[in-house]
């Protein structure tokens, strides 16, 4: 009975996992930009092939191969959306848009020049705070010298 139930599972699992695959390969042919095809490829990537050895895992058993579906999958799910990340950020910044992007403004607007010294990652101070907390300090200070 119990065996009864792991095929089926897993067949269930093959089969969508099929359809992913066999759905994200249309996008990656028919989608009109590179943006909708990332997400195609992004799709197979994750969904399809992660049910596919999810079916296998079901059909090995408890097993040494099993443990290395599992991680396989693990190392799927790590990288593939990191990959499709930087891949996408790396189009988005050399200029590629959207198809349907209405504006963006990044893509537009160059960035201001950054007149004087270069910032070196330190944090201004602001000039008003700081001189009132520093007065306030050297008035401390001298009356504890008067009372002394």
């Amino acid at each position: 009975m119990i065996s009864v139930l792991v095929d089926i599972l897993s067949w269930t699992s093959f089969i969508v996992g099929g359809f992913f695959l066999f759905v994200g390969s249309l996008g990656m042919v028919r989608l009109v930009d590179f943006w909708a095809r990332l997400h195609a490829a992004s799709i197979i990537d994750s969904a399809g092939v992660g049910l596919i050895l999810l079916g296998m895992m079901l059909q090995g058993g408890v097993s040494l191969v099993t443990a290395k579906l599992a991680l396989i999958v693990l190392f799927l799910f790590i990288t593939g959306p990191t990959a499709s990340h930087a891949v996408a950020n790396a189009a988005f910044m050399s200029g590629s848009r959207p198809h349907d992007m209405v504006e963006d403004v990044t893509a537009t607007v160059p960035p201001k020049p950054n007149k004087g010294k270069p910032n070196k990652g330190k944090p201004k101070k602001a000039k008003a705070a700081s001189s009132a907390k520093s007065s306030n300090t050297a008035k401390a200070s001298k009356t504890i010298r008067k009372k002394t």
